[in-house]
């Protein structure tokens, strides 16, 4: 493709031409039997251009996700192996799409910001990394896919919808239960929308505990990692590794279980389930949480001032229940299990009218049953994606792209997900200082707790700070 024809179709985006009345959509995203694979008779000129920034285990959905509607032309990662089999994988790709097209490689991920010919960018870097680069990629004109958490502190979700609203960016962040799981949780949150279980009274969130590692020694960084870089804003420390394949590790997969780079189940999974218990609370226009009071936790090294005091295992908590408190006295409970209730992975909806349960594998309660006779209207889901209809297949990107088409923001964008996670830091702050905190929505700040408040962000190491 020429340099003309590229600046051309990235104005045309820009300006938002096909939301003109009359325009139709591409077909993988037109109705609910519609798609969302590769698309027919479109022309290069009509594709989007990827460069994926993370290429580890989770990418391994994510890129092929993207790759049915869109091409990679550069992939990035700071472990030279995953690099590698992200490149042969795009590659791959292409071939079979009958587009012979090289994709580079790179190890920083603002060569990838700097080319003018990525459109969006998908980021599936470990949590720590994520608000940086999404940030720097806005601001280099990028629409980004992101992957859940997207914030490691509350502050960094301020920068982001700070910068989002100012750059005007489509973004999606990965929380695919908005549009995947065979629409249990799109039904479950259009049933509140349509009133079948009265006004919510209490929510049980259920998300799984953490593991324990134990001590985990100091070993040689494998050769194809850059562990500087890998750290990015977190404290420089030794790498750890323990056991055979991943093994326990302060790196890759395990650096959900270190408040350093996450924050353990909490965050983790609270990505998804709060997320839904909360926008299941906005359609009744309930607000965010005023308060939130440790009840039970479990840290597998001790604390002392919110802060772990062993540094060579886990420090996530590995059981916990937090109850946070919304206005109208609704009582969500944010636990890792619920089996007294008959679940240990799910979210309880309780209304004055009726309740359910909904996780990934089923939804059922009383106003579940009663749909056989009182079915939903027909536009249910509708109403509550946004006036949108999910894909059939690969929803969650499907909409990402078709929305950076239209120029709107997606099914889970910036702003409902920062309030998810508002919540969730808020939950780890409260277990880690082991008190109640307060919060005031509106200023975004913890009431009469000046301690507290100074965990609403963190200091980042010098040259890797994260800035709006």
């Amino acid at each position: 493709m020429s340099q003309a024809n590229h600046s051309d179709r990235r104005q045309f985006l820009k300006t938002g031409a096909i939301a003109a009345a009359g325009v139709a959509v591409p077909y993988y995203f037109a109705g609910a039997n519609a798609q969302a694979d590769e698309p027919k008779n479109e022309s290069a000129n009509d594709r989007l251009t990827i460069g994926c920034i993370g290429t580890g285990s989770r990418w391994g959905a994510v890129g092929p996700n993207a790759m049915k509607l869109g091409d990679v032309a550069i992939v990035c990662d700071v472990d030279a192996n995953h690099a590698e089999q992200g490149r042969k994988r795009c590659e791959d790709a292409n071939k079979q799409k009958g587009r012979e097209r090289k994709v580079d490689v790179v190890e920083d991920y603002r060569k990838v910001l700097d080319r003018k010919d990525i459109d969006i960018v998908t980021i599936v870097t470990p949590d720590h990394w994520h608000s940086k680069i999404a940030i720097e990629a806005m601001k280099a004109g990028k629409d980004v896919y992101c992957e859940k958490p997207l914030t490691l502190t509350i502050d960094e979700g301020k920068k982001i919808c700070k910068v989002a609203k100012e750059t005007g960016r489509v973004f999606q962040v990965g929380t695919q239960q908005r549009s995947e799981m065979g629409q249990l949780f799109l039904k479950a949150v259009a049933l509140i929308n349509q009133g079948r279980i009265g006004d919510i009274q209490k929510i049980h969130v259920a998300i799984g505990g953490a593991p324990d590692s134990g001590p985990i020694p100091v070993a040689e960084v494998p050769k194809q990692l850059n562990w500087e870089m890998w750290l990015g804003q977190a404290p420089l420390v030794d790498y750890r590794f323990k056991g055979k394949g991943n093994g326990n590790s302060r790196c890759h997969y395990e650096f959900r279980w270190w408040y350093e780079y996450s924050g353990g189940k909490m965050t983790d999974w609270g990505a998804h389930h709060i997320d839904i218990a909360q926008w299941g609370l906005d359609q009744q226009n309930v607000g965010g949480p005023v308060s939130l009071e440790p009840i039970m936790v479990q840290f597998p090294t001790p604390f002392q001032d919110g802060m772990p005091t062993q540094d060579d295992r886990y420090n996530t908590a590995t059981k916990f229940h937090v109850r946070a408190m919304y206005p109208g006295d609704i009582e969500v409970n944010i636990r890792d299990e619920c089996n007294e209730l008959g679940f240990g992975n799910g979210i309880l909806f309780e209304g004055t009218k009726g309740r359910f349960m909904v996780n990934r594998g089923k939804l059922v309660g009383g106003p579940v049953e009663e749909l056989k006779d009182n079915p939903l209207p027909a536009d249910a889901i509708q109403k509550i994606y946004k006036g949108m209809t999910p894909a059939s297949g690969n929803a969650h990107m499907a909409n990402f792209f078709e929305c950076v088409k239209l120029r709107k923001d997606p099914i889970s964008d910036v702003y409902s997900h920062h309030r998810a996670m508002t919540t969730c830091h808020l939950a780890n702050i409260a277990l880690r200082l082991d008190r109640t905190v307060k919060w005031d929505e509106k200023s975004e700040q913890i009431v009469g707790d000046d301690d507290a408040n100074r965990w609403l962000s963190r200091e980042a190491r010098k040259g890797y700070e994260v800035t709006a």
